[in-house]
C-alpha cells in the first residue's frame, strides 16, 4: 500500500470533526495526566539556558505570545497539544516536574525539550553531544519512578493496591519521541535504520515498564512528517519533494518508523489485555492539514511565523526566534510552522482535536473514554 493512500480522510469529514461536539462523551471521566516526550510535549522542564542549543531563546518573547502572553518555556506561541488534552478533560495544564512548588494533584509532565528516545550513553559513545540534551526517555522513567515512590507504588504485581490508586483515573500520554534521535546522527555513519530500531525499541520498553507499573489508559503518539518541518526543507535539495511538498526521504523515515512503532504496540495489547492502549497516528493528522490547508485556516505551510531572512521559509539557522535578529509574524494562526522544528498552537490545536474527536487514534480516543467511564 502506498504512503498516500493510507490517508482516507475528506476536507468535510475534518471540518466536521473539528466543529462537532454533540454526543462525546462527559469531560470529567481522568483526574490526573502523567505526560512523557520531547518539545512537543514539554511545558516547561527545559529554558533557554537548559534546552536544545539550537533552539536557546524559549525563556524569551515572541514565545508564548498568543495565548499566555509571556514565555512559559514551552516551544510555540502557545498551547500544545498536551495543554487541549488537559483542558479537553477539565483538568489544568500540567506543571513541569522540576517545578518543585507546583500543584501535582492533577498530573506531572516529565516531557524535555531535546530528549531523546534512545539512551544518552549511545549518543557520547558516537561522538554526537554537541546538541543533544542529556536527557532521555530514560531520565523521564526515573523520575516518573521517584514520582511512584513516594505514592509507596512500585509496580502492579508487587504493590498492587498502592499503584491502583495511583493509575485508576490517571491518563498516561506517551507524546512523539524520536526525531530528535535522528536529528542529532544526520551526517554521521550511525544510520537511520539503527536509530530506528533503538528508537522504536527504546519508547516500546518505555510503554511496557509503564504498564507493568499499573498503567491503563495509555496513549503513544507516533512521529509526525518531519519532512514537513522548516529546518528539513531548508537543509534539503529541492529535488528531495514527495507529493505534498515536503522532503520525501525524511516523512519516509518517519513512517517506517511509526509502523515497526505501530507493530509493537499491537504486540503490547496482546500482552496487556486488560489496558487500553491508543496509537495516536500524528503522521497521517499533519499530512491531512498540509492536504485540507485552506479550508482549516492555514495558508503559510512551510514558512515560520517566527524567524529572519526572509525568502521562501523565513528561516535562518544563525537567526531563530527569539533571538535579537528575529520577528514574529502578526498572524501566527495561519501558521503551522513557528520556529523551524516546532508548531503553531493553531496547529496544534487542530491536531489536538484530531485526536481527540477525529479519525486519527487507534482505536479512538472516544473509545477510550466510554472503557473509562464504563469501569467506574
Amino acid at each position: 500500500m502506498s504512503i498516500s493512500s493510507t490517508v482516507a480522510t475528506t476536507t468535510t469529514t475534518i471540518l466536521l470533526l473539528l466543529t462537532l461536539t454533540s454526543g462525546n462523551p462527559p469531560p470529567h471521566p481522568f483526574h490526573k495526566i502523567f505526560a512523557f516526550g520531547d518539545s512537543y510535549t514539554d511545558t516547561g522542564n527545559t529554558a533557554s539556558a537548559t534546552g536544545p542549543s539550537g533552539f536557546s531563546h524559549v525563556s524569551n518573547l515572541p514565545y508564548g505570545r498568543t495565548f499566555f502572553h509571556h514565555p512559559t518555556n514551552r516551544y510555540s506561541d502557545g498551547r500544545l497539544v498536551i495543554d487541549f488534552v488537559a483542558q479537553s478533560l477539565s483538568l489544568p495544564f500540567l506543571p513541569p516536574y522540576l517545578n518543585r512548588k507546583a500543584d501535582t494533584s492533577k498530573g506531572i509532565n516529565y516531557a524535555v525539550a531535546g530528549s531523546t528516545a534512545i539512551r544518552h550513553a549511545f549518543f557520547v559513545k558516537n561522538n554526537l553531544t554537541l546538541n543533544t540534551t542529556p536527557q532521555s526517555l530514560q531520565t523521564q522513567l526515573r523520575w516518573f519512578n521517584k514520582t511512584l515512590e513516594g505514592l509507596k507504588c512500585k509496580s502492579a504485581m508487587l504493590t498492587p493496591v498502592e499503584c491502583a490508586v495511583v493509575f485508576r483515573d490517571a491518563l498516561v500520554w506517551v507524546g512523539e519521541i524520536g526525531a530528535n534521535d535522528y536529528a542529532y546522527t544526520l551526517g554521521s555513519t550511525v544510520s537511520g535504520e539503527t536509530i530506528r530500531r533503538r528508537a522504536v525499541r527504546s519508547v516500546t520498553e518505555f510503554a511496557e515498564a509503564l504498564l507493568n507499573k499499573g498503567a491503563k489508559y495509555m496513549v503513544v503518539q507516533g512521529l509526525p512528517t518531519t519532512g514537513c518541518l522548516t529546518l528539513a526543507m531548508y537543509l534539503s535539495p529541492e529535488s528531495d519533494r514527495d507529493d505534498i511538498g515536503c522532503v520525501a526521504t525524511v516523512n519516509n523515515q518517519s513512517y517506517i518508523h511509526n509502523t515497526l512503532l505501530k507493530t509493537n504496540i499491537q504486540n503490547l495489547r496482546r500482552k496487556n489485555p486488560k489496558a487500553i492502549i491508543v496509537y495516536a497516528d500524528y503522521w497521517n493528522a499533519y499530512r491531512s492539514v498540509i492536504t485540507n490547508a485552506p479550508k482549516l485556516g492555514f495558508h503559510e505551510l512551510y514558512k515560520v511565523c517566527c524567524g529572519s531572512s526572509g525568502g521562501p521559509y523565513n528561516f535562518d539557522l544563525t537567526a531563530i526566534c527569539g533571538s535579537k535578529s528575529a520577528s514574529s509574524c502578526q498572524n501566527p494562526s495561519e501558521y503551522v510552522n513557528w520556529d523551524g522544528v516546532h508548531l503553531t498552537e493553531a496547529m496544534y490545536k487542530v491536531v489536538s482535536e484530531m485526536f481527540l474527536n477525529g479519525p486519527f487514534t487507534q482505536p479512538p480516543f472516544k473509545y477510550l473514554l466510554r472503557s473509562k467511564q464504563s469501569s467506574g
